[in-house]
């Protein structure tokens, strides 16, 4: 194998490893590749057992972890053993939808693609994957950028399943307009054949571009009752997750104390840390995080915070979290907790009540 086939199974930048640690998956996740893996023809147990995972790892248990190195030390392996071109295209193409449960059908109970990818923007971390995606309208177009861990392998995988199961979830209707890689791909063909679409390599950034006709497109499984109750189980998860570190725990910091609509845009967040936007946002998709993404959990904490003060009517709560009309804010929260601010507060209330009560 080349120097550069090594270079496919490269982990995640340092400096996105949590506190304490570098990144870890969960067992359901490590099974998906190993799945993947016997489709195209390896042995997953001898991979295993040479990566050097722990021999008392229960496979079955959906709460094990493992250490994202390991995948990328038993990847290495299979590309030694027998050296598969795009195994990054190959593994997504023999990833079904469900491999991974949770993620996926967060995914896919969405309304539209466009939702769909938010939900895989702001859940992507509960399978221990240190990705970064952004979507950004560009006139008749959507960019849709992969960050925070540039390995090959795994942007080559990120984006071929994102085009695969958004395919499938649109009966064959989605299409992507272009593939842009920082690397060059064994084989571009062999990508614009799978994926339909144009493939850049050696680009100035990873991502697809897709037309603004498939961002709209409603999928098959949208469930509004179901995308809930997932959401609530993933919203559980991301809380036991390790908090951020580096940058991204600065800029927690900084929204912590100002909240308001001018205090939390980025180039405000940026001066008072003693850069340039560009920088900050550079070094947050370093760690794995947008400041969307950052400026949206500090805003969904504060506001669960400020509906436990009775005093304060949630028009001024949507002022202090940042939100200039209480629309934006109402429809926010809905999407962080499946329910009102005024029906949160009662909720509060009673059980406040209730935990004060001599016979609870």
């Amino acid at each position: 194998m080349t120097a550069r086939a090594n270079s496919l199974t490269g982990s995640a930048n340092p400096s996105s490893a949590p506190a304490g640690g570098r990144w870890s998956m969960a067992m359901t996740d490590l099974r998906a590749f190993l799945a993947a893996l016997g489709q195209l023809g390896y042995d997953a147990e001898s991979l295993l057992a040479a990566a050097s995972v722990p021999g008392d790892l229960d496979l079955a248990d959906p709460d094990a972890r493992v250490s994202c190195d390991a995948l990328g030390a038993l990847l290495s392996l299979a590309q030694r053993q027998r050296f598969t071109p795009n195994i990054g295209l190959e593994l997504a193409r023999c990833t079904p939808f469900g491999a991974y449960p949770l993620l996926d059908y967060l995914v896919g109970s969405s309304e539209t693609v466009e939702k769909g990818v938010e939900q895989l923007a702001r859940y992507l971390r509960i399978i221990g994957n240190p990705t970064n995606i952004t979507s950004r309208q560009e006139t008749d177009v959507v960019r849709i950028e992969i960050s925070g861990n540039d390995a090959p392998v795994n942007v080559d995988y990120s984006a071929s399943l994102i085009v695969l199961h958004f395919r499938a979830e649109t009966d064959g209707r989605f299409t992507a307009v272009s593939l842009h890689l920082r690397h060059r791909p064994d084989d571009a063909d062999a990508f614009a054949r799978v994926l339909g679409c144009e493939v850049n390599g050696a680009a100035s950034w990873n991502g697809l571009i897709v037309p603004m006709e498939s961002w709209r497109l409603p999928l098959r499984r949208r469930d509004s009752l179901l995308r809930r109750l997932l959401e609530s189980q993933a919203d559980q998860i991301l809380a036991r997750l390790p908090q951020r570190t580096g940058v991204a725990e600065q800029v927690q910091r900084a929204l912590a104390a100002d909240l308001s609509a001018a205090g939390a845009r980025i180039e405000s967040v940026a001066r008072r840390l003693a850069m340039s936007a560009r920088t900050l946002q550079r070094r947050l998709a370093d760690e794995g995080v947008s400041f969307q993404q950052v400026l949206d959990a500090a805003r969904r904490e504060a506001a669960a915070r400020y509906l436990e003060e009775p005093t304060l009517a949630t028009s001024e709560i949507a002022y202090l979290v940042g939100y200039s009309e209480p629309a934006p804010f109402h429809r926010a929260f809905k999407r962080w907790y499946a329910t009102t601010p005024e029906t949160f507060r009662k909720r509060h209330d009673v059980g406040n009540r209730n935990s004060r009560s001599p016979n609870s």
